[in-house]
């Protein structure tokens, strides 16, 4: 009877031990500062489709199988980290892929879409990196396209950044948009050129009214060039969302921002454009008429039709087709406008591509 007594105490005793043991822990670890919440995305989209190009220089033609039609396939990470008291960190690193090769896009670029980290809170966002222009944000969000297949605007219409570009490297950003849809969206990209600061420095900025039905956005971009000569562009665009379409519309001024590499000196730029959903699909039409204001009246105008059909919320198939009057000759360097994709600029002043598009 006595070893069974000491038997139980001594086991009353490595148990109270033992509670004791993790209460404390839980005690320690109660104590600790608590753990910032965050996630990680990983995301993508693969475009492929056929394309068909015309109207080159000699009455050349070409078919191919082209990655990116309608929207750039690409494989991105994006996240955030709760930092408390409202304020949280955020990061997106975007690779564009060349889907019919398996290739890098934008020049080969690791991530040559996005590269970017920031904070952010109610009073709006700071971020730093490779980063969209304020204008192409407006272009892409008021083409009924969406700078995109064979109407996408991109054509006749600059984005803004250096050589035409929608993206600026070397970017501080800052942006908000209020409880009542009023935005502000500033960037400075810095030209990184010794002793020369305003080599190839750009800035720009937007702001809008985004709300219900209702978009309306007036944007500016200034870049410099390698030697520092300047050329700016200002962008006005608006959309409404109607019962049973959607309206577009752009006016830009263009002093001396390139499309696609064609510097436009001087021109005006107007699109009218509508979307209208049928069914399971979307159709979209525009027309692009660019006033060239130099002597040399290389003006231009694009008439655009396309559909998209969605099979689900991540797989749709596409068609289009658009056209281009020139003033200048085929293949000339100056002022003859192709008709490209989300992607490519295009060979000639006719296009025609159908494809696919899945998203994860």
């Amino acid at each position: 009877m006595q070893m069974a007594n000491n038997y139980l105490t001594r086991n009353r005793n490595r148990a109270g031990l033992c509670v004791a043991q993790a209460l404390a822990g839980l005690a320690a670890v109660a104590a600790l500062p608590a753990q910032a919440q965050s996630s990680v995305t990983l995301y993508g989209l693969v475009d492929l489709g056929y394309v068909y190009e015309s109207g080159g220089p000699n009455g050349s033609s070409v078919s191919k199988l082209t990655s990116g039609i309608a929207s750039g396939s690409r494989l991105g990470f994006k996240g955030t980290e709760d930092l408390g008291g409202g304020l949280s960190a955020f990061y997106i690193l975007e690779m564009g892929v060349l889907a019919d090769t398996g290739g890098l896009a934008q020049g080969g670029l690791a991530f040559g879409r996005q590269s970017i980290v920031g904070l952010q809170n109610s009073l709006g966002s700071v971020s730093l990196g490779r980063q969209y222009t304020p204008v192409a944000i407006i272009q892409t969000e008021t083409d009924p396209f969406v700078t995109g297949l064979a109407g996408d605007s991109a054509n006749l219409i600059s984005a803004g950044g250096a050589g035409g570009n929608n993206r600026m490297d070397n970017t501080v950003r800052y942006s908000l948009t209020s409880p009542r849809g009023f935005t502000l969206d500033l960037a400075y990209g810095l030209g990184e050129v010794d002793n020369q600061p305003s080599y190839k420095r750009q800035y720009g900025g937007s702001v809008g009214y985004v709300s219900g039905p209702a978009y309306f956005k007036v944007g500016y971009h200034n870049v410099n060039d390698s030697q520092g000569v300047s050329g700016w562009m200002t962008f006005v665009g608006a959309r409404y969302e109607f019962a049973l379409a959607t309206a577009y519309f752009n006016y830009v001024v263009n002093k001396g921002s390139a499309v696609f590499g064609l510097l436009n000196p001087d021109s005006r730029d107007v699109l009218v454009g509508v979307g209208v959903p049928i069914g399971a699909g979307r159709l979209m039409a525009s027309y692009i008429h660019k006033d060239d204001r130099t002597s040399a009246n290389y003006d231009a105008n694009q008439v655009a039709i396309g559909y998209v059909h969605f099979l689900s919320k991540r797989t749709s198939l596409y068609t289009s087709i658009a056209r281009i009057d020139n003033n200048a000759a085929p293949g000339n360097k100056a002022g003859f406008y192709r008709v490209g994709n989300a992607t490519e600029q295009g060979s000639g002043s006719r296009g025609f591509n159908f494809g696919m598009r899945h998203s994860f």
